[in-house]
């Protein structure tokens, strides 16, 4: 327990110089070494069966790099000169990477070669280290992975075990996170460009005061029993981890982190507002939906301005494609209306071209924080500068019922996929005590809870859904004095009344470190904030000056899902696929879940879902008048109706489940890209077969999972269609016909990015990827912009890129689609953002195909198969002239031309240890492998 006399010390402790804390700092490191995944594998299994585990040793996970984040500043120096590691750092990397090399022969007994075992508890003889932070809670470490499995005697123990384990693990990026949260990172870790792109777009997004934090507090403490003890959960976690920032101070071993960003050994203490400043964070980035009205709105006139208001209003559905029916759904043969446009909307607030400015956060620039600083070389943040601002594709799940397994019980195979950081983004941790008992993963700083991962005899993950919870109003603006206003007026109409913006600042600045060289800068965050929500743009509509907001349902909310993630939690609340559904229901953000036990397969969409006002259209700006506004909405609470609970995609037991961020269901309203063509295809194609086939096995559907994760969406789906195209007539050119056969083999083969055998540095049929890599943009460029023209082209690739692949590149000239993070290098998530569907349809359509949910037009070769061919065939040859360094630029990981690397994955470094790149695979970042045999004692 913290008390007076132990605060008092370690406020002693923090004043210690940095020098002396450096040189007590250099003591003795263990580097990590890969994982004895199997030589513990039966000794667990056998212990778990007799503790009585439902898993029974059937239950695996795993979470690259590795568990510990921790490292002092004799660590992070010793990692820098001679490239030792600290323990359990780095050694779930290559297990992680040798699954991709290893898959096609993968028998049941393999598995634990690639996946920790997650059976509840630690065996004695695997036991690393116990630590007792207080005398009702223990925290015992794992000799495989250093996984901490927290046992409280007391509920208060437990969480504040788990607060004292998730300092120990990952003190510094908690930090990190909670000082995005409140739009404060370049003042605590430097001016560092990216560190101010990225507080910038959280504070576009999810600006908060300290009340406003405060608020939701409240509102979390006064929501029944749950709440309430979700608030004394959420506290005794923030006192574990306190009480870890005194113990690693008094030690002299805190991250080293703090000196080299200039801090020292002060390590501010923990506020419950953290918590809910981490959660702004982490659900701007994985549980939002909708927005970009204004985009899509530009795009519209676009489409207008090229073929006349009719045919262009036409077009642009076409395109927008809300419910492709050619799209893969996770639910099969079922509808679930949501968010679909009118046939006559009421209200569009329809932007004048050319009059849309995006406001500008920042604001009072001085030193590097001005703008004389912008034509200087961009410097990286501690965290990526577009983590918010980029749309995630985020996360896979494949599960079985046991009407097809080979056990007779379910299986699944899923987990989020967060990117790749080193430490990682997420934390795995076992908490068994009173209404707790759960193992999987959490975010750092929300981990008084496991939020994916597996319950006493189930199990449970997400992927991001991303369904429409933001809606973009227009709001008229005005001046208070009566004057006329324009588009820098500082109030808007609301109501009847002019009403001033709320202004919401937060001052940075910063001087350089050894972490951060930018030299000494200021600026101010600043966001406007109306009873509609959060201005993005300026603008005009009909003449008038109108501000654009962007109303998200789960603003002033971030924090009141926990009360669905502490059902996940207990035991008492978790007994069968109906009542996780219930739980889920409790989850604001847009997710989808799904669940498995011994006996039942579950799936729920959760999100905020709010009821508009009839008429209007969620995919546009809509005229702020009471009208239009949301059913029962109450703009001090930021609260209105919801769709109910049986309107939300939703599944029990159907044959199979999967979802790539795919389309939840028919008639439910998908983003930009849910068409004919998408990622999810690849997961559906395989699992189908198996399921057909039956007797499915865990091993058989972690293949299928790792097969997908290696093949090209493109040459896969799209690229015989422009084979059928390009075989339509003879190829008298050699060079095109060599480099056809090269793609026809590749597909025929599998269209897999792969390598022989791990370290070989080359791919498999490597000249055909680097000729589709290159021939991507070209021929999406040569099929569509003659007929869209110049600027709707460019328009278009605005809120849809033409491409995502592995290695980042390869986008022509297009925009940024809006955010996506197309242009990312080595992330590890690909294939989802893309033109994959436009052109297929396209080329089915030219060549006379039937085609449901068509384009408006037929575009390659304007509607002639020959000179659709034509243009197919010049730009193929363009891409086969393009030099292997053109196409893979190089960058400080990779030499220009060097396919295998500039696909790789790169673990981004949010601290002082690095760890080795991993070959490029597209599949979760953490990930469950589960087949319950059994029930809980009773049931």
């Amino acid at each position: 327990m913290r008390t007076s006399s132990t605060r008092s010390a370690a406020t002693k402790a923090r004043a210690v110089t940095v020098g002396v804390a450096a040189a007590a700092l250099l003591a003795p490191l263990v580097s990590g070494s890969a994982p004895a995944f199997a030589a513990a594998a039966e000794k667990r299994a056998a212990a778990a069966a007799a503790a009585e585990d439902p898993c029974q040793g059937q239950c695996g996970d795993i979470l690259p790099a590795g568990q510990n984040g921790h490292a002092t500043l004799a660590g992070i120096l010793l990692h820098k000169t001679i490239g030792t590691r600290p323990k359990h750092s780095a050694d779930q990397l290559a297990p992680y990477d040798d699954l991709l090399h290893d898959y096609s022969g993968l028998t049941e007994e393999q598995l634990s070669d690639y996946f920790n075992d997650a059976s509840f508890g630690v065996p004695e003889d695997q036991v690393e280290s116990v630590k007792s932070p207080r005398d009702d809670v223990t925290i015992t470490r794992d000799k495989a992975t250093g996984t901490p499995h927290i046992k409280g005697t007391t509920r208060a123990g437990t969480e504040f075990g788990a607060g004292y384990a998730a300092g120990q693990d990952r003190l510094w990026l908690m930090d990190i996170l909670r000082h995005v949260g409140r739009g404060e990172l370049s003042s605590f870790a430097g001016g560092a460009e990216g560190n101010r792109s990225l507080e910038q777009s959280l504070w576009a997004v999810a600006p908060y005061s300290e009340q406003d934090l405060e608020n939701q507090v409240e509102r979390i403490r006064n929501s029944g029993k749950r709440g309430a003890q979700a608030y004394e959960d959420i506290q005794n976690y923030v006192s574990g981890i306190n009480e870890f920032i005194d113990d690693t101070v008094g030690a002299l071993n805190y991250p080293g982190e703090y000196v080299l960003t200039g801090h020292g050994s002060k390590i501010a203490d923990f506020k419950i507002t953290d918590v809910v400043a981490i959660a702004s964070v982490i659900g701007s980035i994985f549980g939002n939906g909708g927005g970009g009205e204004v985009g899509n709105a530009l795009a519209e006139l676009a489409f207008e301005s090229q073929y006349g208001k009719a045919d262009g209003e036409k077009a642009y559905a076409a395109w927008r494609a809300q419910n492709d029916s050619e799209a893969t759904t996770t639910v099969h043969g079922k509808e679930f209306p949501y968010a679909e446009s009118p046939s006559d909307p009421k209200g569009v607030a329809t932007p004048e071209a050319g009059s849309v400015t995006a406001f500008d956060h920042s604001q009072n620039e001085t030193g590097t924080g001005s703008e004389k600083a912008a034509g200087k070389e961009k410097k990286q943040g501690v965290l990526p500068a577009d983590l918010i601002t980029s749309k995630k594709g985020m996360s896979n799940a494949l599960v079985v019922s046991g009407e097809h397994t080979a056990s007779g019980n379910p299986i699944a195979v899923y987990g989020p996929q967060t990117a790749y950081y080193s430490p990682q983004i997420m934390m795995v941790q076992e908490l068994d005590g009173p209404g707790l008992r759960s193992r999987g993963a959490s975010f750092p700083g929300l981990s008084f809870y496991v939020e994916l991962g597996r319950g006493l005899d189930y199990s449970w993950s997400a992927t991001s859904a991303s369904q429409d919870i933001t809606d973009t109003f227009a709001v008229e603006l005005c001046e208070e004095s009566g004057e006329e206003p324009t588009t820098d007026s500082r109030s808007y109409m609301f109501r009847g009344k002019c009403t001033p913006f709320e202004k919401l600042t937060k001052h940075n600045e910063w001087k350089p470190t050894l972490a951060d060289s930018t030299e000494a800068g200021s600026y101010d965050l600043v966001s406007l904030r109306s009873a509609y929500g959060l201005v993005s743009h300026t603008g005009t509509v009909k003449g008038k000056p109108v501000a654009f907001t962007a109303l998200r349902s789960t603003y002033q909310h971030d924090a009141d899902s926990v009360i669905g993630f502490q059902k996940f939690n207990d035991p008492s609340a978790i007994t069968s696929a109906a009542s996780f559904q219930e739980a889920a229901q409790d989850i604001g953000y847009t997710f989808n879940w799904f669940y498995a036990d011994a006996e039942h397969t579950a799936y729920y969409n959760s999100g905020t879902n709010p009821v508009r006002s009839p008429g209007t259209d969620p995919d546009k700006p809509i005229l702020a008048t009471a009208a239009n506004e949301w059913k029962d909405w109450d703009p001090t609470t930021n609260t209105s109706a919801v769709t109910p609970p049986a309107e939300h995609p939703q599944s029990v037991d159907q044959g199979y489940y999967v979802n790539w961020n795919n389309k939840q269901a028919k008639s439910f309203t998908s983003g930009w890209g849910s068409g004919s063509v998408h990622r999810g295809d690849l997961l559906d194609k395989r699992v189908s077969a198996l399921v057909e086939k039956g007797g499915v096995t865990r091993a058989d559907l972690v293949k299928a999972m790792e097969e997908a994760a290696v093949a090209d969406l493109r040459a896969e789906k799209v690229l015989p269609e422009l084979l059928d195209v390009i075989g339509s007539g003879e190829i008298t050119d050699p060079e095109q016909a060599a480099a056809v056969e090269k793609l026809r083999t590749w597909e025929k083969s599998g269209s897999l990015r792969r390598e022989a055998a791990k370290d070989d540095g080359e791919y498999e049929h490597a000249e055909a990827i680097r000729t589709l890599d290159a021939w991507w943009p070209l021929l999406v460029e040569g099929q569509f912009k003659p007929v869209l023209g110049e600027d709707l082209y460019k328009s278009l690739t605005g809120v849809t890129p033409v491409n995502e692949s592995p290695s980042g590149g390869q986008n022509g000239g297009g925009g940024g689609g809006g955010g996506v993070g197309g242009s990312q290098p080595h992330k590890g998530s690909a294939m989802q953002h893309g033109w994959w569907s436009f052109v297929e349809k396209d080329l089915r359509a030219v060549q006379g195909e039937d085609v449901a949910s068509p384009l408006d037009r037929e575009y390659c070769g304007k509607g002639s198969l020959e000179e659709c061919r034509k243009v197919l065939l010049s730009t193929l040859s363009d891409a086969v002239a393009t030099p292997a360094e053109e196409t893979y630029p190089g960058d400080k990981e990779c030499d220009a031309g060097d396919q295998v690397c500039a696909d790789s994955i790169v673990h981004r470094s949010m601290g002082g240890i690095t760890v080795p790149r991993i070959a490029w695979q597209n599949r979760p970042t953490y990930q469950q492998v589960v087949e319950f045999p059994a029930r809980r004692s009773g049931q």
